[in-house]
């Protein structure tokens, strides 16, 4: 079984652990690429692009013309699985994880990038602003997804053996759309979480973010590695709601949120 989630805007850039292990991650090179078309955009263009305040674009801009390759002694890289601090990783809670949850993340996980293509949780990266979805003309066509082209596709498949060991997508729509299922030596398993309000179960966003980072936590403290014991999910009261769901599209629900 292999997960796959999204990144998050917001980051940790607190100094990383150096007594944690780091890897490289696969893709440096295509982000070099992306790096020098960012580096000729200045802030205003930024701004346009990402449609992010001044600061922020400032912010990038100053990021963007830094960028070089993460090392562990550069002072601003640490691994991936710290430095996003979303919705998604405040469910997770990855800085609680002892070895062998991150040892099992790393082996389990796959974190989605505009800029760094696929991560591990444990590859290094540096602070940036790339959503997948950004209209960003490049060598390969007029956004990230020509970029990527059927890079991702096959990397996945690199990991997904040809009996078909189950990916579970629990990325957003923006980023999965850079993988091509089609392709996959895979069936894929999208789980949805949606909370009881105003006398239906609705997926909210806030909470479906969460719940994508609490089912990967489950998974990491039952070191789960037969897909359909992720039935068994019950983290803040979801639970598996087989009457709504289908063989590919997994529906947890629950009838009170926080």
């Amino acid at each position: 079984m292999l997960m796959l989630i999204s990144p998050a805007k917001s980051l940790d850039e607190t100094p990383r652990n150096p007594a944690l292990p780091y890897t490289q991650a696969d893709f440096l090179t295509q982000s070099a690429r992306l790096i020098e078309r960012l580096t000729q955009l200045g802030p205003l263009d930024l701004s346009q692009l990402m449609h992010i305040s001044d600061d922020l674009a400032q912010l990038n801009y100053q990021r963007n013309q830094a960028w070089c390759s993460p090392t562990a002694d550069d002072g601003v890289s640490k691994q991936a699985l710290l430095m996003f601090k979303g919705d998604v990783y405040l469910g997770l809670d990855a800085a609680s994880l002892h070895q062998p949850g991150l040892d099992y993340a790393q082996n389990h996980v796959r974190i989605l990038s505009g800029l760094y293509g696929l991560l591990r949780p444990l590859d290094l990266m540096r602070p940036y602003r790339l959503e997948m979805g950004t209209k960003l003309d490049n060598d390969q066509g007029k956004d990230l997804y020509a970029f990527w082209g059927n890079q991702l596709t096959e990397a996945l498949n690199a990991l997904l053996p040809q009996s078909g060991k189950p990916l579970v997508n629990l990325a957003s729509n923006e980023y999965f759309k850079a993988i091509k299922p089609k392709l996959l030596n895979s069936d894929v398993i999208t789980p949805q979480f949606k909370d009881w309000k105003n006398g239906q179960y609705k997926m909210i966003s806030f909470f479906a973010k969460r719940a994508r980072g609490l089912m990967v936590r489950y998974a990491i403290d039952h070191q789960i590695e037969q897909v359909e014991d992720l039935k068994y999910f019950d983290y803040d009261g979801y639970t598996f709601a087989p009457d709504l769901s289908n063989e590919k599209d997994w529906v947890f629900t629950r009838k009170q949120t926080d």
